[in-house]
């Protein structure tokens, strides 16, 4: 978190703002509202508002290089002269003839944009879009590698100066639909990284000390201490518990449904009140909502319904308890986890892996990587990436993106991302390609080729400055060394490659499983969310 009084509370001051004027939240009347009823059954979602931004704008500047002379000199004199100031604060040791680098045809000025959740913590990542400059004579950014750009909030680029992440990466241009994409426009992936953590603040409808003090106490009481503080009458600043990390909104929710005073003598008649409308009502999440935020006490009653007929309570239920901290849900988890049948496994799993011991939650989705249904097998993937499980061999390759094989799974398949972090994962390797292929790129600059008979394959690429020179290499029929081949840089002395982009070598993968190269399964991930709005 940051430490600086100022900067903490002008960034506060921000957020509230954002909160009011990008995300349509009203600044609460505090003068002309009624003082709410404050009372033993009061809760604290009728006292305050959370007030976060639920989405921050992100836009930037940044020069993409690695062209092929595609990019253009032309570059507005106001975004030159903030990206000369901007190369030289970041490379101050080096010497750059930067109006000769801005001026290449190997570059292109870009604008960089993003979106970011209020909630996000520092150092987190996310996908940024790149569009060449409208106007210029750019004509291509496949290839490019953004060098670096501070974002900043929309709309205030050149008035403030408060940068809010930064990105840099390869640009992925989109090939595998085969598709004629714009290719003035790309994303990069996972290529912003926010720089700071970032508060959500409650705000009392009714500007009370007192009450601001005893929402922080039950706060402070329930999640810990430092969880939150009252900096005004009107305002309590919290921390999100690291282990809402992953459920932040959750966590809010926890927080509006949480009664104001702790009444012992009342405790169990809201529980039994909370139990009923879990196996009764429509409304089940506010039910589960509501018994989380009351905590451990509701273990007794909760539990009694882990046997419940109606799967969907057994899940809240076991999710509720395993929240609070016990493992009395666990084995319900579990077993909806298990049933191929259940439409809330994908649900069980994650409310495993999000708050079970480490050596719980990996050992179940280890299981589950040897599940029928490939849904089941990617969940547990990513929730085992994400523990860094040995289950999970992670290599980068030519400094872009990472190959990974999946161990523990017998059924073959091939996954590449298309959001997030750049990446193919290959589930029951090794995976073999066929004897007899010939693969060419849509281009044509890039073939694959093997006769039959022959001992390996041929990979061979089109000089990308000079057409007519044709760098060739070997590979196994393995599929590893295949990407390796193909997106290595030629200066690898482990494994030399022909420094293929990534967006090049899944179109690639998924021509080679389209004609039967390779018999393995064929997964897309979703691109992301935003859209590549070309700029006129």
């Amino acid at each position: 978190m940051n430490t600086d009084k100022k900067n903490s509370g002008f960034f506060t001051f921000g957020v509230l703002l954002a909160a009011i004027v990008l995300s349509g939240c009203r600044a609460p009347e505090m003068a002309e509202e009624a003082a709410p009823a404050v009372g033993p059954e009061s809760r604290i979602g009728s006292l305050v508002e959370v007030v976060s931004v639920e989405t921050v704008q992100l836009e930037g500047y940044g020069i993409v290089g690695g062209l092929r002379g595609t990019g253009s000199s032309e570059c507005p004199p106001r975004i030159r002269q903030y990206l000369e100031g901007y190369i030289l604060k970041e490379l101050p040791e080096r010497t750059i003839n930067i109006k000769q680098f801005v001026d290449s045809h190997d570059t292109a000025v870009v604008l960089v944009e993003g979106s970011i959740p209020g909630t996000i913590s520092k150092g987190e990542y996310f996908d940024v879009c790149v569009f060449a400059l409208p106007g210029t004579q750019t004509t291509s950014l496949q290839g490019g590698w953004l060098y670096g750009a501070e974002l900043k909030e929309a709309r205030t680029f050149g008035i403030t100066t408060k940068v809010l992440a930064n990105a840099s990466g390869p640009v992925y241009i989109d090939k595998i639909d085969g598709k004629s994409a714009d290719k003035k426009a790309g994303y990069v992936l996972a290529g912003g990284t926010s720089t700071s953590d970032y508060r959500t603040n409650l705000v009392l409808r009714q500007p009370d000390y007192k009450i601001a003090s005893t929402i922080r106490n039950r706060l402070n009481e329930r999640f810990g201490s430092g969880t939150a503080k009252a900096i005004s009458p009107s305002k309590i600043e919290f921390n999100v518990p690291w282990k809402y990390q992953r459920q932040k909104e959750r966590f809010f929710s926890i927080i509006r449904s949480m009664y104001l005073y702790n009444a012992p003598e009342a405790t169990q008649e809201r529980i039994a009140e909370a139990v009923g409308n879990l196996v009764d009502s429509s409304d089940k999440h506010r039910a589960e909502i509501a018994l989380e935020a009351i905590g451990n006490e509701v273990f007794g009653q909760l539990t009694a319904v882990l046997g419940s007929p109606d799967e969907n309570v057994r899940l809240r239920a076991a999710r509720c308890i395993l929240n609070l901290g016990s493992d009395r849900g666990l084995d319900v988890l579990r077993q909806i986890a298990m049933d191929a049948n259940s439409p809330y496994r994908i649900e069980a799993l994650e409310a495993i892996t999000r708050s079970a011991r480490r050596n719980d939650a990996a050992a179940i989705s280890r299981v589950l990587l040897r599940d029928d249904d490939f849904d089941a097998r990617l969940a547990a993937y990513e929730e085992l990436r994400r523990l860094d499980d040995i289950a999970i061999r992670q290599r980068l390759v030519g400094g872009s993106f990472y190959l990974e094989t999946v161990a523990q799974t017998h059924k073959k398949a091939v996954f590449v991302s298309r959001s997030g972090q750049s990446r193919v994962a290959l589930f029951g390797g090794p995976i073999k390609c066929r004897e007899n292929i010939f693969i060419r790129s849509a281009d044509g600059e890039i073939t694959l080729n093997a006769s039959p008979g022959d001992k390996y394959v041929s990979v061979m690429r089109k000089n990308p400055k000079q057409p007519n020179v044709v760098v060739t290499s070997k590979s196994s029929f393995e599929l590893d060394d295949i990407i390796r081949t193909l997106c290595e840089e030629p200066d690898n002395k482990e494994h030399p490659g022909l420094a293929v982009s990534y967006a090049e070598m899944i179109a690639i993968l998924k021509q080679m499983h389209d004609k039967g190269a390779v018999s393995a399964e064929f997964h897309i991930g979703p691109l992301p969310e935003m859209a590549l709005n070309i700029k006129k």
